[in-house]
């Protein structure tokens, strides 16, 4: 009786074995076959048939991954295989589609501009500073302002760069232009001539003033040197012994001995009873050629 419990026991001892036996693939391509002992974060320990160990722990690092996935079915392993098995297909990203503005095929820099109301606002400002620069142009150079202008808005930059490429356009005198006229002679352009014949005196030099004013005429380096100079440096010419120089700013008079200095946008002078000026060429509304008395 007691030998027949004693094999039945080891039947199932065996047959407990078996069943609790696990069969695990390593990386290398050997098989290893046994009973879970322990297992942790690292290793694996298993109990080989034959009430052995085995030599060496086996890392999990060594398990094939059909091994890996077998025993994440085993609850004493499953916490631990887990980070080591690889998934076969990573996790499908979602994109959002991106709606973007279509960009016309040619685009052209004033088209743009026209189509905003920004860009719409920098046009005009861009005509109305042609316009102005037309205007500008127009008393620099001495020509008239309304055809400037007019070329300026037909034009735009192209006319203003048209007038101030053109050489400055000197006027004469009213009273020399009128003289010249009834003597059948074009005007002199650039300077003064006061003709005097064999039965003229210098004594008697005009009756009537010369006046020449802003907006007539152009003020600037060049117009002074050409007309007035014989009121340069010593004040001896025969425009000098015959008139008077006054300049008229916008706060007051100035009569003038001589002009000892031009720049270009200032001239320094001798007044009577002030001395040393310096008057800006900006600040000029007319230059007066007074005939002195005989």
């Amino acid at each position: 009786m007691r030998k027949t419990f004693f094999i039945l026991s080891l039947w199932f001892a065996t047959v407990a074995g078996v069943i609790g036996a696990e069969n695990l693939a390593l990386t290398d391509g050997t098989t290893v076959s046994g009973e879970i002992v322990k297992a942790d974060e690292n290793i694996l320990i298993l109990r080989l048939p034959g009430e052995t160990y085995s030599a060496t722990n086996i890392s999990w690092l060594h398990l094939s991954q059909d091994a890996l996935k077998s025993l994440a079915d085993n609850l004493k392993t499953r916490a631990y295989v887990a980070p080591f098995i690889q998934h076969s297909s990573a996790p499908e990203i979602r994109t959002t589609p991106i709606t973007r503005l279509t960009l016309p095929e040619h685009p052209s820099l004033f088209g743009g501009l026209a189509k905003s109301s920004v860009g719409l606002f920098i046009l005009l400002a861009l005509y109305a500073a042609n316009l102005y620069a037309g205007y500008e142009v127009a008393v620099v150079r001495g020509r008239p302002i309304a055809v400037v202008m007019s070329l300026a808005a037909v034009l735009p930059v192209v006319g203003p760069i048209i007038f101030l490429a053109m050489p400055v356009k000197m006027e004469a005198p009213p009273e020399e232009t009128a003289e010249a006229k009834a003597a059948g002679e074009p005007p002199p352009p650039e300077e003064i001539q006061i003709a005097e014949a064999s039965w003229q005196k210098p004594e008697h030099p005009q009756a009537q003033p010369q006046v020449f004013a802003r907006g007539k005429f152009t003020f600037n380096k060049r117009f002074i040197e050409t007309k007035f100079a014989d009121f340069i440096g010593g004040a001896t010419g025969e425009l000098a012994k015959n008139y008077t120089l006054e300049i008229a700013t916008t706060q007051e008079r100035f009569v003038i001995v001589r002009i000892t200095q031009i720049n270009t946008d200032a001239v320094v002078f001798d007044a009577v009873q002030r001395g040393t000026a310096t008057v800006t060429l900006a600040e000029i509304q007319e230059i007066i050629l007074n005939p002195k008395s005989a």
